[in-house]
């Protein structure tokens, strides 16, 4: 049975979609079979794996409101076998206010996913930059949620409310939902900020941290511009050995 990993963070520019894009190629990389979802109408996970977000025949969307089955709306990506995607598009920045009449609207993505879970090792969501009925979506079929957070002035802002939103979830719509962990991103080993705002957040939460730390890496921000993960687009980079190592931990401990 596939884990269902979200990744959340209320707060745009945090390594959330370069989380979810390097992170599950990277597990598939290691023989794992891998979905990704992408949730966010702005669609960079869908471009990141190299598909055209803008010329998508069926897209998250579709799932969302009904019209097309998990299976029906699963891509494959290029050079990896092992991984699965359903995009998204800005289509599905309108889904919010369609849902609204809908029955059950906070469980329709676990619902659907129901059926094609046990295909996968790993399940990965890449949430919207808001807590929206999208995010609560993704936290209702979730099994955890992995958080992101940039190593900046304001990495805590918004963690908070986040904590509570899950915590939320978890009483009143998902028992079985809990923090996997924080991830740090964007760390900058040259410069103190990077090293107080670890400090900081280490000191400041009661949960999970992984040990690995994504480096502020020029290849890993080039790589989305080439539609390609970064273990596809310089496997020998600082930013494809940390997010091999993050896989590595996520197997570790499941």
């Amino acid at each position: 049975m596939g884990k269902i990993m979200a990744i959340a963070n209320q707060k745009g520019g945090v390594g959330k979609t370069t989380t979810a894009i390097n992170l599950s190629s990277c597990l598939a990389e290691l023989g794992k079979k891998i979905l990704v979802i992408d949730l966010d109408p702005q669609g960079n996970t869908t471009s990141g794996f190299g598909l055209n977000k803008n010329e998508l025949e069926d897209s998250v969307y579709d799932l969302m409101l009904g019209e097309l089955s998990a299976s029906e709306v699963l891509h494959s990506v290029p050079d990896l076998e092992n991984l699965k995607l359903i995009p998204s598009n800005v289509d599905l920045a309108g889904a919010e206010i369609e849902l609204l009449d809908k029955k059950n609207k906070e469980y329709i993505l676990r619902n659907s996913i129901d059926y094609i879970k046990a295909d996968y090792d790993y399940i990965f969501i890449d949430c919207p930059p808001s807590l929206n009925m999208l995010t609560i979506n993704a936290m209702t079929t979730a099994d955890s949620v992995i958080v992101p957070i940039q190593c900046e002035y304001y990495a805590l802002e918004g963690i908070a409310q986040l904590i509570k939103t899950i915590d939320l979830v978890k009483k009143r719509l998902n028992k079985s939902l809990s923090i996997e962990g924080v991830v740090f991103t964007m760390y900058d080993a040259r410069t103190n900020l990077s090293s107080d705002v670890v400090d900081s957040v280490k000191s400041s939460l009661q949960t999970r941290i992984f040990k690995t730390i994504i480096p502020r890496n020029v290849r890993l921000a080039e790589a989305p511009s080439h539609g390609l993960p970064i273990n596809l687009y310089d496997s020998k980079s600082a930013g494809a050995e940390s997010y091999r190592n993050l896989a590595k931990e996520i197997i570790e401990t499941r």
